[in-house]
């Protein structure tokens, strides 16, 4: 039986923009302030997960919703056994951040784009999932096994969802995660986040009333604010002024208020947070300007440490701990989130992503090494990480890489990441798609968007990889 996929994907193109339009219309950031037993990580992930579900159910799926955290939808064919393979997206997204041209939650198309925030990360990918799937049982194809399409609500934070399914459901025989690249990705690094919590204090003749910067670990700040309070305080905003003609790639403004407080503020470059070495990390530059001037106390120490040792380093040179495997690349680090209060609750989130031969333990080591007589400790985060590989001999690598080149013309070869996907849960897992090497990457970026031809021939690429894992042994 011959299938032209690249047709039955184009034949469903409307149908699917329709629904993902749907999908990216909810605001599913997680919010734990408004979360509840019936809504663990906020009421956004939540109606995003009933959603999907909704638009498998319209079509005659069996699907199973878990706690309204995670939830999958199950084709079974005629003589299936009971192993499945899975594909594993997720429906939550990162904030939307600030700057859109428009509104990150109502989805637009035009130009070939679809701009919404979720759009390429990973509401569009995981409906391309969805539509491949339905492609397989709408025409019949037969199957070894069954197939599951596992949604989650708690990627861009914590991964309780996965947690929750393996807790209640087996392993997969097999799987690709539609949340990262092509050709494949077969390693992840490492995760490890440390935090440094504090009390902001000061003792200077300047006082840090507040310093902000950064929504989510796994994301490079794109905004930095500060408020600062002493003498000098003009002698600041003409420093300032300085500072931005010297970096192309800043922006800002300063702004002294009736009180005489002045406050900062300070645009970079807003990206994911595995690559920390393509954005501007606006804390950091802030805190670089701002450790120059006269703080004390915790002050001092937090710019001090911020804006020195953890600024511009996306691979650790300044702590002492770069280092680079062979097969997976270089250990990088983002500062995610950055907060200082002043009689309050302060701190700095550092994230790594690391290959094999470096330790947890050597990066602490690293980070305390630098705080130069800060009396502070890091504090190793839950959900670490270890890395994840899959070799390029394994079958399921060889057949998504095949499928990849017969349907692109385009090099197939195996990669490792600094990102974490789903696809690192399964032994036998792996990355695929839905970013085309030739496309941009507007991932956890202000006006992030999908390629609808991207889109849909990952609906065509899917469609096949799940006919030929289906039947893989």
């Amino acid at each position: 039986m011959t299938i032209d996929w690249k047709a039955e994907a184009a034949a469903r193109q409307d149908a699917f923009l329709a629904d993902l339009q749907t999908l990216l219309s909810v605001p599913s950031v997680r919010d734990d302030a408004a979360a509840t037993t019936d809504a663990p990580v906020g009421p956004g992930p939540k109606a995003a997960l009933e959603a999907a579900l909704a638009i498998a159910e319209r079509d005659g799926f069996e699907t199973t919703n878990i706690d309204n955290l995670v939830g999958y939808i199950e084709y079974a064919p005629e003589g299936a056994d009971d192993d499945h393979i899975a594909l594993l997206g997720h429906v939550d997204v990162v904030g939307p951040g600030e700057g859109w041209a428009t509104d990150p939650f109502t989805p637009v198309i035009e130009d070939g784009k679809v701009i919404a925030r979720g759009a390429s990360d990973d509401k569009g990918p995981t409906l391309a999932g969805y539509y491949a799937l339905k492609t397989i049982r709408d025409l019949q194809i037969p199957l070894k096994h069954r197939v599951r399409l596992i949604i989650g609500t708690d990627e861009e934070s914590g991964w309780s969802d996965m947690d929750r399914y393996f807790e209640v459901e087996k392993q997969p025989l097999m799987g690709f995660s539609p949340d990262a690249e092509y050709p494949i990705i077969n390693g992840e690094k490492g995760n490890v986040t440390f935090q440094i919590n504090f009390t902001g204090d000061n003792s200077g003749d300047l006082t840090l009333v507040n310093f902000d910067a950064g929504i989510r670990l796994n994301m490079v700040p794109g905004v930095a604010r500060a408020i600062v309070t002493g003498t000098p305080v003009d002698r600041i905003a003409v420093e300032f002024e300085k500072f931005l003609n010297a970096h192309e790639t800043l922006s800002g403004n300063a702004e002294v208020d009736e009180a005489g407080a002045i406050k900062l503020e300070l645009h970079g470059k807003q990206v994911h947070g595995a690559m920390p070495e393509t954005g501007v990390n606006a804390g950091t530059y802030l805190a670089n300007f701002l450790s120059q001037f006269n703080f004390g106390g915790n002050a001092a120490a937090f710019l001090g440490y911020l804006g020195g040792a953890l600024h511009d380093t996306p691979f650790a040179d300044k702590l002492g701990i770069a280092f680079e495997d062979d097969v997976m690349g270089k250990l990088s680090l983002n500062i995610g989130i950055q907060k200082f209060v002043d009689g309050g609750e302060s701190l700095i989130n550092t994230n790594f992503r690391f290959p094999k031969g470096i330790t947890p333990a050597d990066i602490e080591a690293g980070l305390i090494a630098n705080l130069n007589g800060w009396t502070v400790v890091p504090e190793q985060q839950p959900h670490t990480q270890e890395p994840h590989y899959v070799s390029p001999d394994d079958a399921l690598v060889k057949t998504l890489l095949n499928i990849y080149h017969e349907q692109t013309g385009l090099p197939a070869h195996d990669q490792v990441i600094g990102g974490g996907t789903y696809g690192r849960l399964m032994t036998r897992g792996v990355a695929f798609g839905a970013l085309f090497p030739d496309s941009p990457d507007t991932m956890h970026q202000v006006n992030e968007f999908a390629l609808v031809d991207d889109l849909v021939r990952s609906i065509s690429i899917y469609a096949q990889a799940i006919a030929e894992l289906g039947n893989l042994d």
